[in-house]
């Protein structure tokens, strides 16, 4: 099992268990992947899977800006309120932060208590959308929790006017609150399972279609999935325990590490696991996957020292193993950028967004 380095200085800052800034990995360090580095303001070809080098510097994508004469959709708002769902009620809450079990470092003891939530649904219509038929969709992870942020819409107006993606539904899902083992949001999104695919599937897009008026797909392959941080993992989680409901997915900062809880002895590493077990020694899978991970991203959060908190290692892990198996993936490595990368996802996304989608064309109807 990878252990973190040695010359890292790891100091616990506070209470809330945050660390010291993570130190600057360089792309080119022993046990890194093979990069192509880019120019400033560039993004990889279209066409290619491996990996790249963008930044320090980036250029904000001109596809982020509304433009005059470029049909713009509607985007609506609902809520859930999880008394009135059958899957993740009641939901889960911690006060403090777990300690490490003594009997076995790969998890934590936490003392959590039932809560009730409600989540925001934000959705995106294109207005290329014909009413009754059937529009591709694309799941977004710790969607909007007040008003919505109309940077995605955008993208997608712009990109769907230049016909780089099919016109399509985005469907953004606020988190269940909280983070981590012992919160709701790391229930759903570092749970080892389809659970959270499942609850999305028979709690969210039912309410989608009757209360945006649309229909979405039942191709895997016109469903897309992305999110942030445990959203990421979130993504491929839902992409790898159910490729019957989404085969493309989208990530940043993917926690690729070992946060699943309660501990699960059928999957001890949680999301560690993809890269170390999982994906080298399951049949690959036809999911097309997008990762990407920032030079100064995270390392050791919180108090495990268990070697499975690194998320840039976790990041370049998983582009080894998807190269080795054959999977059409794209990993960037961001310079300059921190956990979450917002000032490289400025310059890459509408990018990322048309390579997930690349390849697809919907089924005809019988």
């Amino acid at each position: 099992m990878l252990q973190p380095l040695a010359a890292v200085s790891v100091t616990v800052l506070t209470c809330s268990n945050l660390l010291a800034a993570p130190p600057v990995r360089k792309y080119d360090a022993p046990g890194a992947p093979p990069f192509t580095v880019l120019e400033t303001g560039e993004d990889p070809p279209l066409e290619a899977n491996d990996n790249f080098v963008i930044g320090p510097d980036y250029v904000p994508a001109p596809e982020r800006d509304k433009v005059d004469g470029v049909p713009q959709g509607r985007v609506q708002q609902f809520e859930i309120d999880s008394r009135e769902t059958k899957l993740l009620n009641p939901g889960i809450a911690r006060e403090v932060f777990g300690t490490v079990d003594p009997s076995n470092p790969k998890t934590l003891i936490v003392d959590t208590h039932p809560i009730d939530y409600k989540r925001k649904i934000t959705v995106y219509v294109p207005a290329q959308y014909q009413p009754g038929t059937e529009a591709p969709f694309m799941v977004v992870h710790d969607g909007p929790k007040g008003k919505p942020n109309m940077e995605l819409p955008r993208i997608l107006d712009n990109l769907i006017a230049q016909k780089r993606v099919p016109p399509m539904v985005l469907v953004m899902i606020a988190n269940g609150g909280g983070d981590a083992q012992g919160h709701q949001r790391g229930k759903e999104y570092d749970t080892m399972s389809g659970v959270f695919a499942e609850y999305i599937e028979t709690e969210v897009l039912p309410r989608v279609e009757k209360e945006c008026d649309v229909k979405l797909t039942k191709d895997p392959d016109g469903r897309a999935v992305m999110g942030s941080s445990s959203g990421g993992s979130a993504s491929l989680i839902m992409a790898w325990f159910r490729p019957d409901l989404y085969r493309r997915v989208l990530t940043t900062s993917g926690t690729f590490v070992n946060q699943q809880w309660p501990f699960d002895p059928d999957l001890p590493d949680g999301a560690w696991g993809f890269h170390e077990t999982i994906i080298p020694n399951s049949p690959k899978k036809p999911i097309r996957l997008f990762i990407s991970v920032g030079d100064q991203d995270l390392l050791n959060p919180n108090v495990m020292r268990d070697g499975m908190h690194d998320w840039v290692e976790a990041n370049h892990r998983m582009a080894k193993v998807l190269k080795a198996k054959g999977y059409d993936y794209q990993y960037l490595f961001c310079r300059g950028a921190k956990h979450g990368i917002r000032n490289a996802k400025q310059q890459f996304l509408p990018h990322a967004i048309e390579w997930v989608w690349r390849g697809y064309s919907p089924k005809k109807s019988d």
